[in-house]
């Protein structure tokens, strides 16, 4: 694993230090590679719904209902553990 050397804001590393003190982490890299971890499972998401998006433009009208689309959508997350 590579070191890296960051700042914090004040109130950032007061919530830090609040998280680490509560034991709901032993060290702020293991607060920040969680916070990563996250921001990039978001983003994944956004990318699948952004390309379902395009597809679903680009093939013209649908069948399904705006509650079928959501149930796909979020089957789709709970098969690759997202959800």
């Amino acid at each position: 694993m590579t070191r890296q050397s960051i700042s914090f804001t004040a109130p950032n590393d007061n919530w830090l230090n609040s998280l680490i003190e509560n034991e709901e982490y032993s060290s702020k890299s293991e607060i920040v590679n969680e916070l990563i971890r996250r921001a990039r499972e978001r983003q994944n998401q956004i990318e699948m719904i952004r390309a379902r998006l395009i597809k679903s433009e680009n093939s013209g009208l649908v069948t399904q209902t705006a509650e079928d689309i959501r149930a796909e959508f979020k089957g789709e997350l709970m098969r690759n553990g997202e959800l």
